[in-house]
């Protein structure tokens, strides 16, 4: 994640040069790609896949048609496309909680994310934000690292769910400060929002969106932004690199992946619609105000590369925090 604006840095006229790769093709696509969303309709990541589907079908010449398949926290979506022909006519939206994060965390996983999964590109994240109930006393990462070390009881905080990027964060924030911290987990954003508000659990990390009209209304404290770089939502909240907390860093991520096997020339023509829909105004605008901060991959292998070292990284902290979906 530090690195991630360095492997994932653009040229700023690759969107142009790309702008209508599949022409060069001839053949793909002579009919419509089928996008599937391993969430229900409605969330965040239904938002994006729609936004980027839209844009890539207008650019490739055929529809991409969204396919919600929720359940077991993304794997049943996720198995979907790895059993998919290899023709590029399935694709997956992959996320950091329901690709990668329920790869570590789930008792069975009936694929690999590197070995049975092409990467295509990176779209983007929305950098988590670490918030607290305004009575908790501390409005800095360093207070709440103090607080959290005497409080008697155990500090709590509510995430999405077990093995949701939230929890993970949790649980890294608990080993970070070098204190025991209470996970409590809901079905969805909205309940561990509503308690958080009501003050029966102190601490809630997500992404910016959700969070934001809390912050501004005062019902929340933002403590930190887990990245690297401030949020243009939220420009007065610093970072956790700024607080002196370097290993803090979180965001839900999308990116767009197939089937492992495709034919590199279909790779290519997707790649191109992806990085010229995401260089779109209209596109940068709809996604800007989901809280995503767009970062195309200069190519496939870039984000096949990120895969490889924010696996490594979020495996480290599953296994010092002994995190397991029962």
């Amino acid at each position: 994640m530090i690195t991630r604006r360095h492997a994932l840095a653009l040229a700023p006229a690759l969107g142009a040069l790309l702008a209508r790769p599949a022409l060069a093709q001839g053949h793909y696509p002579d009919r419509p790609i089928r996008l599937i969303i391993p969430f229900a309709s409605g969330g965040s990541n239904d938002i994006v896949g729609r936004v980027i589907a839209e844009g890539m079908g207008a650019r490739l010449g055929q529809t991409l048609v969204v396919e919600n398949r929720g359940g077991a926290g993304g794997l049943l979506g996720n198995e979907a496309v790895s059993t998919a022909p290899k023709d590029g006519y399935t694709l997956l939206l992959g996320g950091s909680g329901s690709f990668l994060i329920s790869s570590l965390v789930q008792p069975k996983v009936p694929y690999d994310i590197i070995r049975d999964f092409t990467p295509i590109g990176f779209i983007g994240n929305a950098p988590n934000v670490i918030t607290v109930n305004p009575t908790v006393p501390a409005k800095t990462m360093g207070e709440l690292r103090d607080l959290a070390r005497r409080a008697k009881p155990p500090l709590s905080y509510a995430s999405p769910g077990v093995g949701t990027t939230g929890h993970v964060l949790g649980a890294l924030l608990s080993l970070e400060f070098g204190a025991e911290m209470e996970h409590i987990p809901y079905r969805g954003t909205g309940p561990a929002i509503t308690d958080v508000l009501a003050g029966r659990v102190q601490i809630l990390t997500n992404a910016a969106a959700p969070l934001t009209p809390h912050i501004e209304a005062g019902k929340l404290r933002a403590i930190a932004v887990a990245s690297p770089q401030r949020l243009e939502i939220l420009p007065d909240v610093p970072t956790t690199v700024e607080q002196g907390f370097p290993n803090v860093l979180s965001s839900t991520w999308y990116g767009l992946l197939g089937p492992s096997g495709m034919p590199a020339a279909v790779v290519t023509a997707l790649h191109g619609a992806l990085n010229a829909t995401l260089a779109d105004a209209a596109t940068k605008k709809r996604l800007d105000e989901e809280g995503v901060v767009l970062e195309p991959s200069p190519t496939p292998a870039d984000y096949g590369r990120f895969l490889l070292s924010d696996r490594a990284r979020w495996q480290e902290v599953v296994t010092r925090a002994g995190i397991r979906v029962e």
